[in-house]
């Protein structure tokens, strides 16, 4: 594989080849120096997730490397949404807890939100919205 081009190569061997088989090339895409392949590359990690249900370690290793905030933040959300948890290494059922907490905190806040606007608008005479009345 020219490496050059190996981010986006490994794309297809991640539909197409075994996880055992495209891990390795994966891994070598996911240290190019050109962001943009390894971009590519982490999209791949995010595939074999999907479609295998897990990872190598050294897959998972590659993913802790780069980081949640990285090039990685999507393949980690994949790989945390279809992964199953008793298959996560320590370090992303971590990242699974803090997902999940994160996601109830802003969950119930957006709700609060929308709670406290309608009061508000409620407050004022405004109609809420949905109601099926115009202003």
């Amino acid at each position: 594989m020219d490496e050059q081009d190996l981010g986006s190569e490994v794309i297809g061997l991640a539909f197409n080849c075994s996880l055992e088989q495209a891990s390795p090339h994966i891994v070598r895409a996911t240290r190019l120096d050109d962001a943009t392949q390894r971009g590519f590359a982490f999209t791949a990690v995010g595939v074999a997730a999907r479609r295998h249900g897990e990872l190598t370690p050294e897959l998972y290793a590659a993913l802790r490397a780069e980081g949640p905030q990285g090039l990685a933040a999507y393949a980690i959300r994949d790989t945390l949404t279809v992964v199953p948890f008793r298959k996560l290494p320590p370090w992303f059922k971590w990242r699974w807890v803090v997902s999940a907490v994160r996601n109830a905190a802003e969950g119930w806040w957006l709700r609060f939100a929308d709670a406290v606007g309608g009061a508000w608008r409620a407050r004022r005479g405004r109609p809420l919205r949905g109601s099926g009345t115009s202003e």
